[in-house]
Formats: C-alpha cells, structure tokens, sequence
C-alpha cells in the first residue's frame, strides 16, 4: 500500500484536526471511521467502475451477473431474490435485467411449477464476461491490499465484519 507521505495524514486527519480546533468538545471518533470507509469506498468505486466498463457494463449490471453466477448451478434467482439480495428496488432490478437481457447476458422465464413466477438465468455468454470480471475485479483488488500486513490486514477484515454485521442485524431478514 502507498504510504508515501503517512506524516501528512489522509484527508480525513485534516477534516478531524479541523473539528478539534472549532469544537474540541465533539466526539467525532464515529466520523473518522466512517469518513475513511466512505472515500474509500468512492476510490474503490472509480477503480471498479474502471473494471467492467471496460468490459462493456457497470457495476449495477456486474453485480446482478455475479450473484447468479454465485448462486450455482443453474445460475437461476428470481428477480425477488436478486433484488433484496442486492439491496435494490424491484424497478431498479427491473431496468438491469432488460439491459442485461438486451446484451444476451441473461434470459428470464416462466417457472413450470408456478407460471407466475419468473426466473433470471444466467446465459453461457453471461457466464464466460462475468468470470472475466472477476478475474480482472479480484486481481484490481487483490492488488489494492497488497501491501498490508498480514497482521493489519485480518484486523481491518475482522473489524469491518464486526460492523457490517451489526448493520445486517437491524435489517429485516431476506426471504
């Protein structure tokens, strides 16, 4: 990892430095763990965006490829079940699959136990772009953290676990 300059502090050491000098008396201990897991994740973004737009898609259509792809053999997931899983609105589950439908990606069905029901599965042609995603998503990645310690490495993981987790609790549970 980059520590050129670990003396000059992260942005976010200036925007708590700039706290304590105009309210010493606020515990913005919550804002600087928060503040840094935010622009990273705008950094990680950017390098994401990079990844699979050269790819010819974005990040909302690789997501849903890649939870089909997950899901095994079929690589089958109803619309429901893909857009709670990722946190979306039916619409805009909607919208990625008719992208991902156009591009030959996806194929959407009736189920024949109950014709009502519709099921997304994931196309050869939409298996063989997103395993090439990920190939290049996990070595972007993988890249990224490199140069942790090992050490420094499980602690963050370990720690962001603790936190997501404690975010998934207070959320209705998937059905």
């Amino acid at each position: 990892m980059d520590t050129a300059h670990p003396a000059m502090g992260d942005h976010v050491d200036q925007l708590l430095a700039q706290w304590a000098r105009e309210r010493p008396e606020l515990d913005v201990t919550g804002l600087g763990i928060v503040a840094r897991v935010v622009r990273l994740q705008r950094f990680l973004d950017r390098r994401t965006e990079a990844v699979v737009s050269a790819r010819g898609l974005s990040i909302g259509e690789t997501n849903v490829l890649a939870a089909l792809r997950r899901a095994g053999v079929p690589h089958t997931l109803t619309p429901t079940q893909l857009y709670r899983g990722l946190l979306l609105s039916s619409a805009a589950m909607t919208h990625r699959l008719d992208r991902l439908e156009d591009l030959g990606l996806v194929t959407r069905s009736r189920a024949e136990h109950d014709r009502r029901q519709v099921l997304v599965t994931l196309t050869a042609s939409g298996r063989t772009r997103v395993d090439e995603v990920m190939d290049a998503y996990t070595a972007e990645l993988n890249a990224l953290v490199a140069g942790l310690d090992p050490e420094v490495h499980a602690d963050l993981s370990a720690g962001l676990r603790t936190l997501l987790l404690a975010f998934e609790a207070e959320e209705e549970p998937p059905t």
